[in-house]
């Protein structure tokens, strides 16, 4: 048995070594030691405890625990003997408590936190780390066990903000010096065990210490020692220890050698009187050592997981089946040639986007493979995350199609987003990738509606970790993200790096490893809720055509309904649950599946009723299909409905039985018509031969917005118009379904194409409904499951509706917080049509969010709702999202409960509450939806054009809080909001106008200024303001007496004069806003000052003349004659009055250039119908007719004429008789042509044409009544061509020539005249003059500026030209055909007239087509021309889609606008079908 010398063992067993006091003073009061050390040690022993003082504890401090109650998660060693280069500590974590001898082969492990130490020079560092190390050496070599010793790991906790065993890591300036450290090893054993010693201490290890907080580098320092039996037996290890001494700055030797062991967690000296004992048990110890590592030699068999288990129940949140209602995030890095064969699992999950850290992936990795199968769109990080951050909801491309991110460049683009190294990725791309995963999980996402999916397919790189780690911040740990490695090595390395965030015990609860890539996809595949076959689309053969993913996912503004859908559904994974699920959702109240027609088709649920208005719409389907009625290029079969009724399910019920003969489609609404209408010509034209024999394509488009529908209705008219064709069918079929409140109106208004349904049930419909709900009962003994249908059973009947909230609602209690949140839900129900509250408020209202335990989340939500609440909300999936929220299953329902409910609460008293509740409005997912709906309650008018029952001035919900409480209510309430959503400038636009309703003016006036203050410049506010004073004003006037004294008679003119200038404001503001057109200040102008004239005339100061006329009133407002009575009293007002004549004359000569311009509302021929209207709105032409014959009224006066027709008085005077008579304005004079009785009409434009001078070219005109002149010629040869006061065209002509020659501006009507006048004439221009082209050139380029200036950036769609007048047979004036003549030569309603001008069929009648002159022109470059006298002129055409490609000679109807020359019902000359006239 060797050991080193009897003599120094003899010495150890009569003086045992003594405790330094330093090294006492700093052993920990728990008792938890870091292992003993021999005095020769203790006096650097305090180095290894926590710092205490100085400038190094001060930076230590950093990572001591803020409580030291503070739990830290515990990590595993490094494995024995383990040289893995990415195994990782990560900082602040802790370590199990140091230990003691175990089975000798598991190591015993000592602690040293070296903080201190490791700052030390050289020496000082290797004296006592070689001390450490040969010390812990010892004592393991004697007990014959395993060990290691870490340096870098607190092991003395007296300063309470550390840890035991916590790793917090050293500097390692030189590894060198730790590794020669090891050298003291030939001074400190004796020379014969000098070398086995060195084969049991293996070299240091240097394990890399991560942090999140720290981009510092520092280690945990271990080395292991392992005692094998072949090496020590026999042998006793007695060690000398190296000291550095202060003194003499050399590192000393101990006098004595000592001979350690390990007692518990601690390595001791061998105490005296007990080392023979210690000596003589040496062979028992090396008996012990040899059986323990024979046993250790049989590796235990490893038990295989159950892979393909784990993998379905991580991929599918627990579920045991795989459908659409999750969305995946894949993160991944370079996939090799190899295993592109088995990534066909990713083409069949619900990728939503994909972060792909390979630069080569567009050219040889996952993404050349993804894209041959998918449609996506591609981005860098940075543009990502400008596409996702915007004001508004996010795109709905982004749910549509997949977004493949490039998160480190790519090497394959030309541009400067080029790969780089992990330095500048840092740099450059990091802060991008945390924008974006922020912006995902807060905004886009709600949490639990996606699995974030790492799949490592080569070497990890940092980068990838860091996503990793973003991911886990913001989706609160690991719960939805899993891993996927079939590389157990890459995995390690993944992990390790990835345990900075989360422990390795939880990522590998998360992950799948060592799965091979091929069993996975295939293992994926088989979960699949649907086969991998093709779908198909009819095509006009009588065949089909298959129809790619790839293929349809382009046309991503459609949901597109193939011949064979859901056939791909793999029945055999669909369980009886699932079937259940699919028809419960339906009778509860969601809108119908294709699943469900699907499942009834082939008997594996109920059938589904249909309603009888499901064979009126197949009908009317029909009809448009033989072409009976109008042939129109987009035809429209139209279902309103009452909410609940059934309409979206007939809808989906002709589409679906239509799908094999016809290619269907739902459009997404949420795209721009446009964008709709490119993909929907794709959709007809794909994979067709003959475009010409194609079928019609059915689209259904629900709850639209009618300026939605009419763009895209215009679009794809416009797009059929470019393919000159000619069909017996319509090209496309729009189905249109809408709700609304009163369908049988909208029926009866259109009975041709439209179909009502309403709650009201037929009795063989009630037969239907009866008989199914009996089966329903039977089926699912849970009532909730449904209720809905059960509603619709009873018609919606109110008693049976507020009978069956009343029972549902017994017991509930009223102050839960489930309830509140059913009151506010059913306020917005109630009151905006087609609101809900998304999932993830409802979660954060209830206070689960986050918090929840790891369930499914519907389960979540439903569970935590009491009875009552549960059977009344519905769960829906937002069609455009795809993102859940809740609704209560009917708004009548909505309606009761708020009754039932209210209790002492008022419905303002309600909202209020509402708007307090911060956490609804602070929960940033679907934040936009919701403070829009707010907004709706509080600010959306009901209109009878979206289907409501009446027009309103404010909300329903306002209006409601007027009625059934009272104005200072909704006031309170409004006011309330206003300062709650964020001081709205519209909401105190609304305060405003509820005030002045109410006849509230001081706080409606304080109200508008508020709004000003916000918006300066916005039009719309401030003629806001100018209606305060105008309503101020009125009521004023209305409440005035006798008694009135001047003072308050002044106050009343200085409140008009305030209007007028408000308004006045109003229009300079218009004219800045260059997307939009704002009138209103121009028409409460005149409204005003007209309002204003009435007024004045009533005062006594004006009084009329024996004739009753205003001839007192007329002098004043015309001259410089004040009277005397109210010289002074009025002051200032004087030549604000005096220029009332001339403001109010700019203003209606402004309304009639506007209204000459463009098409005004549909309904101005219906003049009776909306005398409950503002006709400003409804009929502005009539409006511009009463209000111009208002303001002539108080400006004629027989006594300042004279018979010199030169005067000026005489002049005014003969223009505001001719005003009042209807010949003061160009529509004016054009609405002559409207009337029905056009001899009446004929004789007024005569009377007006003799208050004219009898020669005009000698008594000249000004500019504004020459214009008016030549027209009501005009007008008149349209309505009297034998009249005798005609003037010929020539005379006419001269008279014009003024607009030519002139060198001022001149109003554009006087450029349109000269269109009409000098288009060449057979009569008149049989000789060519290039003079009059000059003419006719130059007026069309200021037509064109002009209009050009009047259009601003607004969409023609919103403003559409009106043409005036068409080019007819014959000459001179004859040949002028007003628009009016060719309405009156078509049959049908108003509704009828207008389809026919729209679809282009008004040029099909033969009588029409008489009386039109089809002129020729050419195409050259898609623009049209046509000769003039000589040269050529360039004419717009109606659609520019129509003019046909090439150079091809034309023929068209010619029509004249304030835009110019237009092009109707272009064709190509050569076409044979064609005939000219």
């Amino acid at each position: 048995m060797n050991f080193c010398g009897s003599k120094t063992m003899h010495s150890k067993l009569r003086t045992p070594a003594a405790k330094h006091p330093r090294e006492r003073m700093h052993k920990p009061a728990q008792g938890t030691a870091s292992g003993g050390s021999s005095g020769a040690v203790a006096t650097t022993s305090s180095k290894d405890t926590a710092p205490t003082s100085g400038k190094k504890q001060k930076s230590s401090k950093k990572s001591q625990l803020q409580s030291a109650n503070e739990v830290l998660e515990i990590r595993n060693c490094r494995p024995f003997r383990s040289q893995d280069t990415d195994f990782k500590y990560v900082k602040d974590t802790v370590l199990a408590p140091e230990s003691g001898v175990s089975d000798l082969i598991i190591p015993c492990h000592e602690y040293k936190s070296f903080a201190i130490a490791a700052e030390l020079n050289k020496h000082q560092l290797q004296s006592k780390f070689a001390s450490e190390v040969i010390r812990f050496a010892s004592a393991c070599m004697n007990i014959r066990t395993n060990g290691t010793i870490h340096f870098g790991v607190m092991d003395s906790v007296e300063d309470k903000g550390w840890k035991h065993g916590q790793i917090i890591g050293m500097k390692v300036k030189n590894r060198e010096d730790f590794v020669d450290a090891l050298d003291y090893i030939e001074k400190c054993f004796c020379n014969n065990l000098q070398e086995i010693a060195r084969k049991c201490i293996h070299p240091p290890v240097f394990v890399e210490v991560i942090s999140k907080d720290s981009h510092e580098q520092r280690f945990v320092v271990e080395v292991d020692i392992e005692p094998t039996f072949s090496l020590v037996k026999n042998n006793c290890f007695e060690v000398y220890l190296p000291k550095y001494n202060e003194s003499s700055q050399k590192v000393i030797l101990t006098k004595e050698p000592a001979l350690y062991q390990r007692l518990g967690a601690k390595s001791e000296p061998v105490q005296r009187n007990k080392l023979t004992a210690f000596i003589q048990a040496v062979q028992d110890r090396d008996a012990q050592r040899e059986r323990a590592e024979l046993s250790s030699t049989q590796v235990p068999t490893e038990i295989p997981q159950d892979l393909g288990r784990k993998l379905s129940i991580l991929l599918n949140d627990g579920r045991s089946y795989m459908d659409n209602s999750l969305w995946y995030i894949l993160v991944t890095n370079r996939c090799e040639q190899d295993n592109l064969n088995y990534i066909n699992f990713l083409m069949h999950l619900n990728i939503f986007c994909v972060f792909d850290f390979d630069e080569h992936s567009n050219v040889s990795g996952l993404y050349s493979k993804y894209k041959e199968h998918h449609e996506t769109s591609s981005y860098f990080l940075q543009d990502f995350f400008n596409e996702i951050k915007t004001d508004n909801s996010p795109s709905q491309k982004l749910f549509d199609q997949t977004s493949w991110i490039f998160c480190n460049g790519r090497s394959d683009f030309l541009g400067d987003e080029k790969p780089c190294d992990q330095n500048t990725w840092i740099r450059t791309k990091k802060k991008y990738l945390k924008k974006v995963i922020t912006c995902i999980c807060e905004e886009i996402l709600p949490e639990r509606s996606f699995i974030v999916l790492f799949l490592l397919l080569s070497p990890v790189q940092k980068s990838l970790v860091d996503t990793f780690q973003e991911f886990y911040t913001e989706m609160n740990g690991m719960e939805y993200i899993i891993c996927i490695a079939e590389s157990k090595e890459n995995y390690k390395k993944w992990a390790n790096l990835a345990q900075e965030s989360c422990s390795i015990e939880t990522l590998e609860q998360r992950s799948i490893v060592g799965m091979k890539l091929s069993h996975v996809d295939a293992t994926i595949q088989l979960m699949l809720p649907s086969t991998a076959q093709p779908r198909h689309l009819p095509a006009s053969t009588g065949g089909v055509c298959m129809l790619p993913l790839r293929e349809e996912e382009k046309l991503y503004s459609l949901e597109i309904l193939c011949t064979d859908q859901c056939d791909d559904i793999n029945i055999n994974l669909l369980t009886e649950k699932q079937k259940q699920d699919i028809e419960q959702n339906f009778y509860r109240g969601r809108k119908i599946i294709w699943e469900n027609l699907w499942l009834a088709d082939r008997k594996l649920c109920g059938d589904i009723i249909e309603r009888e208005a499901c064979a009126e719409a197949t009908k009317l389907l029909d009809g448009i299909l033989r072409g009976s009625g109008q042939n129109y290029s987009v035809a429209k079969l139209k279902i309103f409905h009452h909410p609940g009724s059934g309409g979206s399910t007939i809808a989906r019920q002709v589409l679906w039985k239509s799908r094999k003969r016809f290619r269907c489609a739902v459009i997404k609404t949420s795209y721009s018509p446009s964008t709709v209408c490119n993909h929907v010509l794709a959709l007809r034209d794909y994979e067709e031969k003959e475009i010409t024999h194609c079928f019609p394509v059915l689209l259904l488009i629900e709850d639209y917005d009618d300026e939605y529908f009419e763009e895209l209705q215009i679009e794809l008219m416009e797009a059929v118009a470019t393919r000159k064709m000619n069909t017996s069918r319509p090209y496309f079929i729009l189905i249109c379904c809408k709700r609304c409140n009163n369908p049988e109106r909208l029926c009866k208004a259109s009975p041709l194409d439209t179909v009502a349904v309403t709650h009201k049930l037929k009795e063989s419909e009630r037969n239907l409904f009866n008989t199914k709900l009996k089966k329903l009962q039977q089926k699912y003994a849970e009532p909730e499951f449904i209720l809905t249908f059960v509603l619709m059973c009873e018609e919606f009947n109110k008693t049976y509706v507020s009978d069956m909230v009343k029972h549902i609602l017994q017991g509930i209690d009223p102050s839960s917080r489930d309830t509140c949140l059913m009151r506010y839900m059913a306020l917005l129900n109630c009151y905006v049509p087609n609101s809900y509250i998304s999932l993830s408020h409802c979660e954060a209202f209830l206070g689960l969010g986050a918090y929840t335990e790891s369930k499914a989340r519907a389960y979540d939500f439903k569970h935590h709702l009491c009875e009552q609440v549960r059977m009344i909300f519905i769960e829906l999936r937002e069609s455009t999202t795809y993102i859940s929220s809740v609704r209560i299953i009917h708004c009548l329902v909505a309606k009761e409960i708020l009754h039932q409910l209210s209790g002492n609460q008022s419905l303002s008293q309600l909202a209020t509450t509402l708007l307090q509740e911060k956490v609804l409005f602070e929960n940033r997912f679907g934040r936009e939806e919701f403070i829009k709906f707010i907004r709706h309650l509080f600010i959306r008018r009901d209109k009878r054009s979206r289907g409501d029952n009446t027009d309103t001035l404010f909300s329903p919900f306002i209006e409601h809080v007027c009625e059934a409480e009272d104005c200072e209510k909704a006031i309170a309430v409004l006011k309330a909001a206003y300062e709650l959503l964020g001081k709205d400038p519209f909401f105190a636009q609304q305060l405003a106008r509820l005030n002045y309703s109410n006849e509230k003016f001081e706080d409606a006036k304080y109200w508008a200024e508020v709004a000003k203050s916000h918006l300066p410049t916005d039009s719309y506010i401030l003629d806001t303001e100018g209606q305060v004073y105008k309503r101020w004003f009125s009521f004023t006037v209305d409440k005035m007496t006798e008694e009135d004294t001047p003072e308050r008679i002044t106050e009343k003119i200085v409140i008009a004069l305030k209007a007028m200038k408000c308004f006045r404001a109003a229009q300079q503001a218009a004219k800045e806003e260059r997307e939009s057109m704002n009138n209103a200040g121009y028409f409460g102008e005149v409204e005003v000052g007209c309002r204003l004239l009435r007024f004045l005339s009533t005062l006594p100061v004006f009084h009329k003349s024996p004739e009753g006329k205003y001839t007192e009133l007329v002098k004043y407002l015309t001259t410089d004659y004040i009277p005397e009575d109210i010289k002074r009293t009025w002051g200032t007002l004087h030549s604000r009055l005096k220029g009332l004549r001339q403001n109010l004359y700019n203003a209606l000569e402004w309304i009639s250039e506007e209204l000459s311009y463009f098409q005004t509302d549909k309904n101005q021929e219906k003049d009776d119908e909306n005398d409950d209207k503002e006709e400003q709105i409804y009929n502005p032409r009539k409006w511009l007719r009463r209000q111009s014959a208002v303001y002539a009224e108080f400006f004629i006066s027989a006594s300042l004429t004279d018979d010199s027709h030169n005067c000026p008085n005489t002049q005014l005077m003969r223009r505001m008789i001719i005003y009042g008579s209807g010949g003061g304005n160009v529509t004016n004079i054009l609405s002559f042509l409207t009337d029905k009785k056009e001899n009446r009409s004929a004789e007024k434009l005569e009377r007006i044409l003799s208050f004219y001078p009898e020669n005009p070219l000698r008594n000249r005109l000004e500019d504004n009544d020459l214009i008016n002149f030549i027209l009501c010629h005009i007008a008149l040869a349209c309505l009297a061509p034998g009249s005798a006061k005609l003037l010929p065209l020539p005379t006419l002509r001269d008279l014009s020539l003024r607009f030519i020659k002139g060198k001022r501006p001149f109003p554009a009507s006087a450029y349109f005249l000269l269109t009409l006048l000098y288009w060449p004439d057979e009569a008149l221009d049989k000789e060519p003059n290039p003079d009059k082209d000059e003419i006719l050139t130059s007026a069309l380029q200021t037509l064109k500026r002009f209009y050009d200036i009047k259009m601003k950036d607004v969409p023609t769609r919103k403003k559409r030209i009106y043409t005036h007048f068409f080019l007819g047979k014959g000459y001179g004036l004859s040949k002028i055909v007003h628009k009016t003549k060719i309405d009156k030569l078509m049959v049908g309603s108003l509704d009828e007239r207008r389809m026919k001008w729209l679809h282009g069929t008004v040029w099909n009648i033969s009588i029409i087509r008489d009386n039109l002159k089809r002129v020729s022109g050419w195409t050259k470059d898609r623009n049209l021309f046509i000769r003039g006298h000589v040269k050529e002129l360039r004419i717009l055409p109606l659609h520019h889609e129509s003019v046909p490609a090439g150079n091809e000679n034309v023929t068209f109807y010619l029509g004249f606008s304030f835009n110019g020359l237009v092009a109707f019902n272009i064709e190509v000359e050569n076409d044979q079908t064609i005939k000219r006239t």
